[in-house]
């Protein structure tokens, strides 16, 4: 298109070097710690580790590639309302801190599923840990392929390359040994931050652009749950769906746990918030920096791409390409973001395979089992780069795959409260709790996609083609509920949509699927009708 750039070599230079750099800190580390012949060892670090390695570990396995490309692009057509997420940060470390931590440190598990087993049966562990396993491979192979076709559309980067290169840096990192790397991630954005920034003559022009295009729209606290993001929304669905990721999910709580003591845990996790707010306060102010660049001239309503994931990669080509090296610190950041993800969504579904799956039916010394783990890494990593490389071809289906994440999570997160907050369930309640969690977690998500909500409430914020200086046929009347497409880059669709109804649609599916797990596993007829107000409540 009109539009487009060419990536020059000192940035394949520069890519290129982060995945090599990658790969040798795994072998490095694994030459290093050579010796070690336990698959404790290798899974949690021998329950050894310090606060702050494991909260820069919390921070980076969170922050993937989607983050850097959907966030900005989020606050770009929504608004930086977006940055209330920093208060569903706060209000989910507190719970995870004081209910959920001290359980799984003090039961020493390496498998969070485990504490299933030891609280109900072996069937609720068993179905448990099937889930998880379901909905990391399906995020992972969006993880690894979202990036590549979003870079693909506005570089020389072939497609597949980029699948194939990044699942195969992030198997064998993880299969090594699994550390992340995180400055990287938040060079690429201050790179691009301060070539905005410099461009448009200040951070006060920034952030007037934005007042007067509507993005510090911070006072919104309608409370139509229809609507894509205000406060309550974005505060409470964000609180539940973070307790959930860092309270219940594998890849989160094994580094956690993997603490030399409860105080150094929960010393993490609240060092963590620091990164956390680091990286939203980086894609909110990115996201301003891409209205107040594009304020005249939006490429996605022009046409200039055919997705809003696509946006930053397109203002880097558009602006760092006469500053050799940025554009490529840029892909770098957005590779490493995808490193630290996969490399640790790889080594949690080796743990819960390994815990759950393995050891209760076998007889294996330690050194079989470490190598045993090693090999469920490298299994699993090619299981991802699969899945990746399906999702070209399964359109709807990829888009089917996030939302059955966010069915997941509420139910499971259901599950783990009902046993450590109510004593009076059993294993038989626990078992149909979850069931009728996921039946109504499912109800929800094809509702929403048969009926979806009205074009008035998901509708982007104003923008507009006006100041481009080329004539196009993409105009946008924001009064009809069209919302820009091309039919030409049609398999980019799933990809626009899949991460921002993930997080649209999980909000409700989790705290509904949540409390309908806990409200169907009592026996108890008063807890029940109590559990069931609250289900009519958050429905």
């Amino acid at each position: 298109n009109d539009g487009a750039r060419r990536t020059p070599s000192t940035d394949y230079v520069v890519f290129a070097l982060m995945l090599v750099v990658s790969a040798a800190v795994g072998f490095y580390y694994a030459w290093v710690s050579r010796s070690q012949e336990s698959s404790t060892d290798f899974l949690i670090a021998g329950r050894r580790l310090t606060a702050l390695p494991v909260s820069l570990s919390l921070t980076a396995s969170f922050m993937s590639s989607i983050t850097v490309l959907s966030n900005p692009a989020e606050v770009y057509c929504y608004g930086a309302i977006f940055v209330y997420f920093g208060l569903a940060y706060i209000l989910a470390m507190v719970v995870i801190s004081e209910v959920f931590l001290p359980v799984f440190y003090r039961l020493a598990l390496i498998s969070t599923y485990e504490y299933l087993e030891l609280r109900f049966n072996r069937a609720t562990r068993l179905l448990g840990t099937v889930l998880f396993i379901v909905q990391t491979i399906l995020y992972t192979g969006i993880v690894i392929y979202g990036p590549a076709l979003a870079l693909s559309q506005v570089t020389d980067l072939d497609l597949w390359s980029g699948i194939i290169s990044t699942g195969i840096v992030c198997t064998l990192y993880c299969t090594l040994v699994s550390k992340e790397i995180i400055g990287v991630m938040l060079a690429g954005y201050l790179a691009v931050i301060i070539r905005s920034v410099i461009s448009q003559g200040g951070v006060v022009t920034v952030i007037s652009d934005s007042q007067q295009g509507g993005r510090l729209n911070l006072l919104d606290f309608d409370i139509n749950p229809q609507r894509r993001h205000t406060f309550w929304t974005t505060v409470i669905g964000g609180t539940f769906g973070y307790i959930t990721v860092y309270g219940t999910n594998q890849s989160q709580v094994q580094r956690y746990v993997s603490c030399k003591s409860i105080t150094h845990a929960r010393v993490a996790l609240y060092i963590n918030l620091l990164g956390l707010f680091s990286f939203l306060l980086g894609s909110v102010f990115a996201g301003m920096c891409l209205y107040s660049v594009y304020k005249n001239c939006d490429p996605w309503t022009a046409g200039l791409v055919s997705a809003p994931d696509q946006l930053m990669p397109y203002m880097v080509i558009d602006m760092l390409t006469d500053y050799p090296g940025l554009p490529g610190l840029f892909f770098a950041s957005v590779y490493s973001g995808s490193l630290s993800t996969v490399s640790s969504s790889i080594n949690a579904l080796a743990a819960v395979t390994l815990e759950d799956f393995i050891k209760p039916y076998t007889n294996m010394s330690e050194k079989h089992l470490f190598w045993m783990s090693k090999g469920l890494s490298f299994f699993y990593g090619v299981l991802c780069i699969t899945m990746g490389r399906l999702a070209s071809v399964m359109g709807g289906m990829m888009q089917a795959g996030v939302i059955v994440s966010g069915v997941i999570g509420g139910p499971l997160l259901g599950l783990f409260t009902l046993g450590i907050l109510c004593p009076l369930a059993n294993s038989k309640g626990a078992l149909s709790g979850l069931v009728s969690g996921l039946a109504a977690s499912l109800c929800v998500s094809l509702e929403a996609l048969m009926y979806p909500s009205p074009p008035t409430m998901t509708r982007p914020l104003s923008l507009t083609t006006e100041g481009c200086n080329f004539t196009t046929t993409h105009s946008l009347n924001w009064t009809t509920t069209a919302l820009p497409t091309e039919s030409s880059s049609i398999t980019t669709a799933p990809l626009q949509n899949s991460d921002n109804k993930y997080k649209k649609k999980k909000k409700k599916k989790t705290t509904l699927g949540m409390a309908m797990t806990i409200g169907r596993s009592t026996d108890d007829p008063k807890l029940r009708d109590f559990y069931g107000f609250h289900i009519i409540f958050n429905a």
